[in-house]
């Protein structure tokens, strides 16, 4: 991982953008790029154990076999990836050169369609 792989007014801009789209319920928020990754935010209450390096390969590849499977289906383009777990969601939005993971509690599918808007354009 990489301190500053996005500059801190980008990356400020990224987590007020996700605290904005889904306020108290976000968990953490973490850039990355096809080689590198940077944790930008994560809430107090959370431990700093995670295997994020992990994580972000395993993203990374989901999103190109994503891309690749249902390119010119009926679906449409690829928009994003909401994974449920027992305690919290994780929401991966990416373009071909980076990406935001963001981990949330419960919230509803607007907020979901909220976060993936307001981070897309930031991507843009």
């Amino acid at each position: 991982m990489t301190a500053d792989l996005v500059d801190p007014e980008t990356a400020d801009h990224i987590v007020r953008t996700c605290r904005t789209a889904i306020g108290d319920s976000l968990r953490s928020v973490t850039y990355f790029t096809r080689d590198d990754f940077e944790q930008l935010y994560l809430r107090s209450d959370l431990e700093q154990d995670a295997d994020l390096s992990t994580f972000i390969g395993h993203e990374w590849r989901g999103f190109q076999l994503t891309e690749d499977t249902y390119a010119g289906s009926e679906l449409g383009d690829y928009s994003y990836t909401i994974r449920v777990f027992d305690g919290g969601y994780l929401v991966r939005l990416t373009t071909d050169r980076e990406g935001v993971l963001v981990t949330t509690d419960g919230i509803s599918m607007q907020d979901f369609e909220a976060l993936a808007s307001a981070i897309g354009s930031v991507l843009r």
